[in-house]
């Protein structure tokens, strides 16, 4: 497998962390979080020698979601996110678009997951967690192979996210952070959506 880092600028102008997930036998890629700047993410795909099957969307907020459309138009890949989230993401006022004085983005995602689908790259297996809190469609990916786990927003290195957005919630954060995300294997590397990575045995003592 190969996994890359994209530090994206966003729409709001600070930095969003992209991630492809690649396997370089089968020629197959996901993007997640595709939050701006569409030519450094294809010049990546151009040369890991790389197709995107998919797009993952974390969550809907405007500083991880602006690159979903002219990527999936330039790419054919299809764009995935959590069932509730989907609901989230054609709302200006949850997606934050509106609060920002941006442009408002209303988009559809190609397909619908749910807690506990398993999503197929090439032979990577990435298994989706629902973790509400920072949204109420938030979700996490994890490898149990490859030992990794893309949190979006839920879950940082030394901290959380914030819940104090429109559908967010402390006690759901919470509860995705303590029950699902720190309960898989202590040597799981964290690939959140903003900052450094980290490691769950880590993370579990702040808890």
């Amino acid at each position: 497998m190969i996994l890359k880092t994209l530090k994206i600028e966003n729409m709001l102008g600070s930095y969003t962390n992209c991630y492809i997930i690649a396997d370089e036998d089968k020629k197959e890629a996901m993007v997640i979080d595709p939050a701006g700047e569409t030519n450094k993410i294809l010049d990546m795909l151009k040369i890991l020698d790389t197709n995107p099957k998919y797009i993952y969307l974390t969550h809907c907020h405007a500083d991880h979601i602006g690159a979903v459309e002219e990527l999936r138009e330039k790419t054919n890949a299809k764009f995935l996110i959590h069932r509730v989230e989907n609901e989230n993401l054609r709302n200006p006022e949850v997606n934050l678009t509106s609060n920002l004085g941006i442009k408002n983005i209303e988009l559809e995602a190609d397909a619908r997951v749910d807690e506990g689908d398993k999503l197929h790259v090439g032979d990577i297996e990435l298994n989706v967690i629902h973790t509400p809190g920072h949204t109420n469609g938030g979700s996490s990916l994890y490898s149990k192979e490859h030992k990794l786990l893309f949190s979006g927003d839920t879950l940082f290195k030394g901290t959380f996210g914030r819940y104090d957005l429109p559908t967010g919630s402390k006690k759901d954060i919470m509860n995705s952070i303590e029950n699902k995300l720190l309960k898989l294997p202590e040597d799981t590397l964290i690939y959140p959506g903003h900052g450094m990575s980290g490691i769950v045995s880590e993370e579990k003592k702040l808890y």
